[in-house]
């Protein structure tokens, strides 16, 4: 994959460094495969993050989320059990996935059924980032602004 400098932009642009950052880190993007995953778009404002996870326990996944970032990893002790096997086809090993969280998108939970780690996402805008409408006076006074309200 190509890489871009964004260099000539900081010098002319002022509060962008995190959309820089973010096109910086899109170019990096792990491409190991390991575990598999899927990204579900529930509704309008809520997404699943389903990761498979079979083998490991509760205690083995951290997922922490900061800033816009979510990272989500499991971690395998590194013992022999004794175990010989003819053949591994299940991986085994410790991992590490990061997921660039857009604006305003929270955790709101996350539960482990049957090897899936499921990470519920919800999308919660501020009113005050809403649309807002705005009342045309006929008289051509004073606009007024009027309560925020949904756009659906």
């Amino acid at each position: 994959m190509r890489s871009y400098d964004l260099t000539p932009l900081y010098r002319n642009a002022v509060g962008f460094d995190r959309i820089f950052d973010l096109l910086d880190t899109i170019g990096k993007v792990d491409t190991s495969g390991y575990p598999p995953y899927n990204i579900e778009r529930l509704d309008e404002n809520d997404y699943r993050i389903t990761i498979a996870v079979a083998g490991f326990s509760e205690d083995d996944l951290d997922i922490v989320a900061h800033e816009n970032t979510l990272i989500v990893t499991g971690k395998r002790p590194e013992k022999d059990d004794g175990r010989t096997y003819l053949h591994q086809g299940i991986a085994g090993r410790s991992f590490e996935r990061r997921f660039q969280l857009a604006e305003h998108v929270q955790v709101t939970g996350a539960s482990l059924e049957n090897g899936l780690l499921n990470i519920e996402l919800r999308r919660e805008v501020p009113e005050a980032m809403k649309p807002r409408k705005i009342r045309i006076s006929k008289t051509g006074g004073d606009a007024q602004t009027l309560k925020a309200q949904d756009a659906a």
